[in-house]
Formats: C-alpha cells, structure tokens, sequence
C-alpha cells in the first residue's frame, strides 16, 4: 500500500503497557452447549478472529473472572517495527474516516468515527475484558475498535495472511462493524436474536460478519479511486487485493475449524465460510456501493 503520505487519525487511545494481568476463562457452567477446558479456548479463538464483541463467546458458558489490575508506566521501549505498524494502523484508520465520512454524506448521514485501541496483551472494554489472543474487536457499546498490534504477526506467521493491506484489511473490517452500529444495523440483529434458535442466531452473525466484509470492500475502493485522484496513484499496489483476499479466505470459520479440529461443523459458523467472506469482499470492491451489501437480503451467501 501507498499509505505513508495518508492523513494519520486523531481517534487513537494508546492503551501499549498501561495494565498488567488477565482473566481466566470459566472453568464451572462449561457443561452447557458441550464446551469445557481447551474445547472453550478454541471456540474463544475461532469466534473472535475479525469478532464484533468477546462478550458474546461466552452466551452459556459462564462468565469471566476478572483479577484485579494495576495501571503501570510503560518503561518499555518500543521497536521501530512496532511503531510502524502504529503508525500505518493509525493512518489506515484515517483512510477509513476519510472514506466513510464522504459515503455516509451520499446517504444523507452524518458519519461518526470510532475510537481506535492500541493495546498490549489485555484490556477493558465496555463489552468485557479481552487478552491479545482473541484478536482484534468491536465493541458497540462504547464505539471503539480494539486491537493488538502483535496479531498483525500471527497474521503472517499462524494464519498464513501476510503483507499491510492484509493488516489494512483488518482495521476495515472492523470499522465495518461500527458502521453497522451508525447505521442501527447491529441493533436490529442483536434484538433478532433475542427470539431465534442458536443456529439461527449463528446464521445472522454470518451475515453480520459478511456484511463488515463487504463494507471493507467498499472502503477499499472508495480510498484507492480518492489517492488517485489526489495524487495520481492508487492507494493499492500489485498484490494488495490478493492481500486482502487471502485474509478473508484465512479467517474462514470453515478453515480455522479445520485447522483447530481437524473437521467442519457449519451449523456452529459465526463468521462465514472462507468462499464467502471472499465473495462478499469482492463484492464491495467491484460495486464501491454500500447497498450492494445488503446481506440480509439473500439467500445466496
């Protein structure tokens, strides 16, 4: 990506080193839906790659233990890796402004922005507590985006999905979860779900996570037509998309239950199937329209 002359956003809490500690994952009330110990850890991780909220995962299995933490300074010195990502996260993040702030006035909306995260193995929000192992999130109630810059590593190194516009990719999507959040897509499911099934529950957080794909697309249009425009270049280089497409296809419920479990339970996706969440981000590439990813319009996810 063509990023480093990008605006850098202002919405940035940088949480890096102010808390220390964790919580433990319940061990008592497991019993309900079949999931305990390990089998609980790896629902965590399969449910919380690219998840709107880490309190969800725990729907019937108990409720977290907190430990009581101490803020602490941050003594530690930061690498200049780090700090890049930092940086490209922060300006990715103000691509994302830019864009949604020009598509929501097309539909005569006023475009708010979240809150960006950075944070280092742990933190609070007004969704729960999470640890670095869950993945980044989004959290509806406080309209912040969560995320720790060491996933960009296990992107590459666990999930197979290198390279930036694959970690652009990332912050998009969950930017997308608060543009359904604007938009009071997210409310509606969340009260839909209140008198359905499990599965059918399931199946609207498909379409949920589908969706977010497909805004991302959306925004990846919208950015590289706009840095054409300013500055005669696209904002993606050779090989972005295919980036982008490879994350999508990685963090498939379908792929990441293979690799866990060695098998594929469809009934238990929360998230999509890998072909799909390419598809859907494909689909808001090609269209650049927000209304062509209406995914609870079909029947052919």
């Amino acid at each position: 990506m063509r990023w480093r002359r990008g605006r850098r956003s202002q919405n940035v809490e940088d949480r890096r080193g102010a808390s220390r500690g964790g919580f433990r994952l319940p061990t008592g009330g497991a019993k309900r839906g079949g999931i305990g110990g390990i089998g609980l850890v790896v629902i965590v991780l399969l449910a919380l790659y690219f998840g709107v909220d880490p309190s969800v995962l725990l729907q019937g299995g108990g409720q977290v233990t907190q430990r009581q933490t101490q803020p602490s300074p941050q003594n530690t010195k930061r690498s200049a890796a780090e700090e890049e990502l930092a940086d490209f996260t922060t300006t990715v993040l103000g691509y994302t402004e830019d864009s949604w702030k020009v598509l929501f006035k097309q539909m005569n909306r006023t475009y708010q922005p979240p809150k960006l995260v950075l944070f280092s193995g742990f933190v609070r929000s007004a969704c729960g507590a999470a640890q670095s192992a869950m993945g980044p999130f989004y959290c509806p109630a406080d309209q912040k985006v969560y995320i720790d810059l060491s996933f960009y590593r296990d992107m590459k190194g666990k999930l197979g999905a290198p390279g930036d516009f694959a970690q652009a990719y990332v912050v998009a999507h969950e930017v997308g979860h608060h543009v359904q959040t604007l938009l009071g897509i997210s409310q509606k499911v969340h009260e839909m779900r209140r008198s359905v099934s499990k599965a059918e529950g399931n199946q609207l957080s498909v379409r949920m996570e589908l969706q977010a794909d497909c805004f991302s697309g959306v925004w990846a249009r919208h950015a590289d037509e706009v840095n054409k425009k300013k500055t005669g270049q696209t904002l993606l280089e050779p090989g972005d998309l295919e980036e982008g497409l490879n994350a999508a296809s990685a963090i498939g419920d379908d792929r990441l239950q293979k690799q866990s479990q060695g098998y594929v339970v469809p009934d238990s996706f929360t998230h999509g199937s890998s072909v799909q969440r390419v598809r859907w981000f494909k689909r808001g590439y090609q269209s650049a329209n927000v209304r062509s990813c209406d995914t609870f319009a079909t029947n052919d996810l």
